[in-house]
């Protein structure tokens, strides 16, 4: 299948995955479910045996960030699957930045103060420079008053409000944060006119460049 093209742009279709096991692609695969699948990010707190088998089906990178349930990946990292964490992932032109992790809530190997997150940022800024920016940003948390929860667990980081205003990327893709927490749960919208937020509750499908 060739890929669609819009004003001259190749769209690039990305499927995104957070926080729950899809039974649409898990229990209840068929292979044709990933055709013309250009790029598959996981936003974090899924199996490793579920990414690894999405990735047996597909020839298409598999990029994923930790969720703060994720402490097994250590032991067990996803086959077949590419991670993201701390850096810039370039694919067909597209700069994909990853920050995984959650506010530190308790003890946790993915669990981030907000400082210890902003340290994390700071460090990311030669390799920043050198990919002049970044198109997505893809992390498991959201940024702090930007679709985060009311409580302690699921606050997000303020460190991402300021990649959001200072680098203005296409999108901001995280999970974390699941359909039953709010009451009018939206998977995408707009942010100061720059920028697209997605939460990748169980799967999300988006193009790029969405024009």
């Amino acid at each position: 299948m060739l890929p669609a093209v819009v004003a001259g742009e190749l769209l690039m279709k990305i499927l995104v995955l957070a926080d729950v096991e899809s039974k649409y692609l898990w229990d209840y695969f068929e292979k044709e479910k990933l055709e013309g699948i250009d790029l598959i990010l996981s936003a974090g707190d899924l199996k490793p045996q579920y990414l690894s088998f999405l990735a047996s089906f597909t020839k298409v990178p598999v990029l994923y960030v930790h969720g703060n349930h994720d402490d097994c990946y250590e032991i067990q990292p996803p086959d077949g699957c590419i991670n993201i964490e701390n850096k810039i992932y370039v694919y067909k032109g597209v700069r994909i930045m990853g920050l995984g992790g959650s506010i530190r809530y308790k003890k946790g190997k993915n669990q981030y103060t907000q400082k210890e997150m902003n340290r994390r940022i700071n460090k990311m800024w030669f390799s920043i420079k050198k990919n002049k920016g970044f198109d997505i940003l893809l992390t498991h948390s959201p940024a702090a008053g930007i679709g985060d929860g009311p409580d302690e667990p699921h606050k997000g980081f303020e460190g991402f409000n300021y990649l959001l205003e200072k680098y203005k990327p296409k999108y901001f893709i995280h999970g974390h944060i699941h359909k039953s927490y709010q009451m009018k749960f939206k998977q995408e919208y707009e942010y100061n006119e720059n920028t697209k937020i997605i939460n990748g509750y169980e799967r999300y499908i988006f193009e790029y460049p969405d024009v």
